[in-house]
């Protein structure tokens, strides 16, 4: 078959094709990936908090003409766009003392709301007199090529540019313009990333050894590729937090699909269930319903974070509820102490966000991270129908996805025995409590590429920032972060002077 990349579709319709194709799937199988970031919660919901957060003086925006492709030399590839990045130059110790550089990687959208819930640069900038940077990614936020967002998202031509090979090269290039810029030839840069991006801070680390000296990658589920890690790890884990956290709230869960599906299989039973869960438009499918739930329960369990910890949350709304109502009264009380009061609940209408958009793309090409649900779990069986995901991004834009390109580029076959001697310098941090980790490093591969994790942490948890609240484990994570982290330091710093005594 021949696949065409002229695949031609305007904004608007677009962004209503991505919700409807690429988020959504059939019961038949799972097709939607969940979303990797480091952002959870109801601040995504809210996306008002991260345009509007309040940032800073201290940060300094600035632009980079960009290359459009790395990686040829056709003339095309050698127009440019504007890419943003964020500087903070308060507590550096500058220059002359080569003091280092700390690099935030943007991941899968705008750059503005990382710079109100990153912690981990700013919390330790004076500890390390670090040089603070954040690097918006590519077809996000500001930093959009083709002059416009409807030129950049015309057809699988001009997303062809969009990738994690074509990001990291943008990163390692103005990384390596700032130093040339502010004469910090000697600064050693740490990179730093939170899921997705703290993927690409540990490939950048790998890629590009002469621009990071290291990496901090937190939850970043690399092994989740191909068939390294069992493709139901993630709703097992969902179902591990909810049955830890109440048995009687995993079993309502459990037993709530089936009575779903009684109710709508009877004449009128959609009108019962829009009903029943206060829908904001009437129900079209049972699918519908059950797939929107499925994501609240997997979104508590990714991002339950103390002091909340929204999967007790739910729970406690659950569990809560009088005795005597029906199971699905019981759920829809989890639904309100997830989500707070509302007008109506599960399908709100909303506009398809910078991040829908664009990690639709992302998974439709490169990053197919293969999430299905499989037995022995608290949701109905649903395996992730590689052929359907095939299909369903061809039928959107007209190329179909490379399953195997992310493992084939960056490894992660056999990951011990290759990175043991080949790697350095990276963390791999990691919440147990989060469904992303099974598809972690957690088990330490050399003396420098260490596996830090938690158990009762959850999504990125340790590159937010510090509160007085953070329980002791969450403290000491961050603490044997920076620890190593300084260590790098202390022995390349030792090596610098070795070598300029030496010359």
């Amino acid at each position: 078959m021949k696949y065409s990349p002229e695949f031609s579709v305007q904004w608007l319709p677009f962004t209503v094709m991505v919700l409807s194709i690429s988020i959504t799937g059939t019961a038949a199988g799972r097709f939607d990936i969940p979303r990797l970031s480091p952002i959870g919660g109801a601040i995504i919901e809210n996306s008002d908090l991260l345009s509007s957060a309040a940032v800073s003086d201290d940060f300094q925006t600035f632009y980079y003409p960009q290359t459009l492709d790395h990686f040829n030399y056709q003339p095309q590839s050698y127009a440019t766009f504007q890419q943003r990045y964020v500087m903070n130059f308060k507590y550096w110790g500058g220059a002359n003392r080569s003091a280092p550089i700390f690099a935030y990687l943007g991941a899968e959208g705008p750059l503005d709301g990382d710079l109100a819930v990153i912690g981990f640069l700013i919390d330790n900038a004076i500890r390390f007199n670090a040089l603070l940077v954040y690097i918006e990614h590519r077809y996000y936020g500001k930093s959009i090529p083709f002059g416009s967002r409807e030129e950049a998202f015309k057809n699988a031509s001009t997303l062809g540019y969009f990738n994690s090979a074509q990001a990291i090269a943008d990163y390692a290039e103005i990384i390596m313009h700032i130093k040339k810029k502010f004469n910090a030839f000697y600064s050693p840069v740490i990179v730093i990333g939170g899921s997705y991006g703290g993927m690409l801070a540990s490939w950048l680390r790998l890629k590009y050894p002469h621009v990071a000296l290291g990496a901090l990658a937190s939850s970043a589920p690399i092994l989740y590729f191909d068939k390294l890690t069992p493709r139901g790890a993630y709703f097992s884990v969902v179902t591990k937090d909810f049955k830890e956290a109440s048995e009687t709230c995993y079993r309502t869960i459990r037993n709530s699909w089936s009575v779903i599906d009684k109710i709508a299989s009877q004449p009128h039973g959609l009108a019962i269930l829009s009903s029943k869960f206060k829908t904001c438009e009437p129900l079209k499918d049972s699918f519908e319903l059950k797939d929107k739930l499925e994501n609240m329960y997997a979104g508590a369990a990714q991002y339950n974070s103390p002091p909340t910890y929204p999967v007790t949350e739910v729970c406690r709304g659950i569990d809560g509820a009088n005795e005597k109502q029906d199971i699905l009264s019981k759920i829809f009380a989890g639904v309100v102490a997830y989500r707070g009061n509302r007008s109506c609940y599960i399908n709100q209408p909303t506009n398809a966000s910078e991040t829908d958009v664009g990690w639709s793309w992302q998974t439709c090409s490169e990053m197919v991270i293969p999430i299905g649900i499989g037995k022995n779990t608290m949701f109905q069986t649903a395996p992730f129908d590689l052929n359907g995901f095939i299909q369903q991004c061809v039928s959107l834009y007209g190329v179909p996805p490379r399953p195997h390109w992310v493992t084939s580029y960056y490894g992660g076959h056999d990951i011990k025995l290759i990175l043991q001697r080949f790697g350095s310098n990276i963390i791999f941090s990691n919440g147990l409590r989060d469904p992303y980790s099974r598809g972690g490093v957690l088990e330490h591969i050399s003396e420098s590429i260490l596996a830090i994790h938690t158990v009762n942490g959850s999504h990125c948890l340790d590159i937010l920032p510090e509160r007085d609240s953070d329980p002791e484990w969450l403290v000491r994570q961050r603490e044997t972060e920076v620890k190593i982290i300084k260590g790098w330091i202390a022995h390349y710093y030792a090596d610098l002077k070795a070598i300029l005594i030496k010359h």
